[in-house]
C-alpha cells in the first residue's frame, strides 16, 4: 500500500474510533443515555444550534425546519429526542467531550513533533517550559486578578505559555543558531524558576488556592462551547501546518548536518516547528490546565503501530490522542466523585510507559 493510502486508511479508522468513543462517552454519567439518543441529540446540535428558534413548518419526511415569515417561531429540532436528554448531551457533555478531543489532538501532535525534534523519547509538549508558563499565567490570574491586566484565565495562560517559549528560544539562540542541547537545558532552567514562582503564588493565593491547584492538575469540568471555540481553530490549523513539515522532521532525525546537505533549511525549520508546537500546546493547556502523558505516551504507541515516518505518525498520533483523552476524561467523571483528568492520564500513562521501557520499546530516536 502506498504512503497516501496508509495515511488515509489509518486516519479513517481512527476517526471512526473517535466518533464511537464520543458517542459512548456522551451516554455515560449520572444520567445514562442510549447511543441512538446521543447520536440524534448530537445531530440536532449540529443541524439546529440549541436556543435558535425556527418557523414551525418542516420539510416532510426528514423533518428539517424551514423559517417562514409570519409563522409563530418556536424551537424546533430535526430529530425528536427527550427534552432533558437533548440538553444534557448538547449543552453539558458534548462541549466537554469536544474540548477533550481537541486538547488530546493537539497535545499528541505536539508531543510527536517534540520527540522528533529533540530526538529524545522523553520529550513531550512541555519540555521547553510551555506548560509551566501557562500554569504561571493561570495561577497569577486566579490568585491575583487585581494585579493581572487580563481578566481571562485562558488568555493569561495562553500568553504566559507563548512568552515562556519565546524566552527559552531567545536564551538558547546564539549567532543565529539554536543548539538542541542548549534549548533543552534552557527549558529545564526556566521550568525550575517558574515552578518556584508558582509555589510562591500558591502560598499567597488565599481562598483561591483550591481553584489554582485543580487547574494545575488538568481539568475539563464546567467546559463550555466558548472553550472549544478558543482551542479548536488553533489545534486544527497548527497540526495541519505541522503536517506540511513532516518530511523535514524525518530528515532532521538524520542529524542537522545531514539535513542541511539534503536541502533542509535547518534553523528556519526548527523555528517553525518549535513555534507551531508551542502554540498548539499553549492553546490546549490554556483551556484544560496541565495534562501530562498524552504527548508522551500516545506518540510512542503509534510509532510502534505505524512506524517512525512522521508523514503518517503525526496525523495518527493526533487522532489517537483525541480518543485517549476522551476516554480518560470519561473515566475521570464516571466515578462517584469527579477527579481532575490529569490524575487519570498519569495513572494510565505511567504504568504503560514503564511497560514499554521494560519491553525495551522506548529507545533513542
Amino acid at each position: 500500500m502506498t504512503l497516501r493510502g496508509r495515511v488515509l486508511s489509518w486516519s479513517i479508522g481512527l476517526t471512526v474510533l473517535l466518533i464511537g468513543v464520543v458517542i459512548v462517552s456522551a451516554g455515560l454519567g449520572p444520567v445514562r443515555i442510549d447511543s441512538i439518543t446521543v447520536a440524534l441529540a448530537t445531530l440536532n446540535a449540529l443541524v439546529v444550534p440549541s436556543g435558535v428558534a425556527f418557523g414551525s413548518w418542516t420539510i416532510p419526511v426528514i423533518g428539517w425546519p424551514v423559517p417562514v415569515p409570519g409563522l409563530e417561531y418556536t424551537e424546533v429540532f430535526a430529530f425528536e429526542t427527550h427534552g432533558p436528554h437533548q440538553t444534557i448531551v448538547a449543552d453539558i457533555r458534548l462541549p466537554r467531550i469536544a474540548l477533550a478531543a481537541t486538547v488530546g489532538f493537539g497535545l499528541a501532535a505536539a508531543g510527536t513533533v517534540m520527540q522528533g525534534f529533540f530526538r529524545n523519547p522523553l520529550a513531550d509538549p512541555s519540555i521547553i517550559g510551555v506548560s509551566s508558563g501557562a500554569a504561571a499565567g493561570a495561577v497569577a490570574a486566579i490568585a491575583f486578578p487585581a494585579l493581572v491586566p487580563l481578566s481571562s484565565v485562558h488568555l493569561s495562560a495562553f500568553i504566559g505559555a507563548l512568552v515562556t517559549a519565546f524566552l527559552v528560544y531567545a536564551i538558547a539562540t546564539d549567532g543565529g543558531r539554536t543548539p538542541v542541547a542548549t534549548l533543552l537545558l534552557a527549558g529545564v532552567a526556566i521550568q525550575a524558576f517558574l515552578g518556584a514562582l508558582i509555589s510562591y503564588m500558591l502560598v499567597h493565593s488565599g481562598d483561591d488556592l483550591r481553584q489554582a491547584v485543580v487547574w494545575m492538575m488538568g481539568h475539563l469540568n464546567n467546559t463550555t462551547w466558548e472553550d472549544v471555540r478558543f482551542a479548536l481553530p488553533v489545534a486544527l490549523l497548527g497540526v495541519l501546518v505541522l503536517g506540511a513539515y513532516a518530511r523535514d522532521l524525518n530528515v532532521l532525525l538524520l542529524g542537522e548536518e545531514d539535513a542541511h546537505h539534503l536541502g533542509v533549511d535547518v534553523e528556519r525549520t526548527k523555528i517553525y516547528l518549535l513555534a507551531l508546537a508551542s502554540i498548539v500546546t499553549a492553546a490546549g493547556v490554556a483551556v484544560a490546565g496541565v495534562i501530562g502523558f498524552v504527548g508522551l505516551v500516545v506518540p510512542h504507541v503509534m510509532r510502534l503501530i505505524v512506524g517512525p515516518d512522521h508523514r503518517i505518525l503525526l496525523p495518527t498520533s493526533a487522532l489517537a490522542g483525541a480518543s485517549f483523552l476522551v476516554v480518560t476524561d470519561t473515566i475521570a467523571r464516571a466515578g462517584p466523585a469527579e477527579v481532575p483528568v490529569g490524575i487519570i492520564t498519569a495513572f494510565v500513562g505511567v504504568p504503560f510507559f514503564l511497560f514499554l521501557l521494560v519491553r525495551r520499546e522506548v529507545h533513542s530516536l
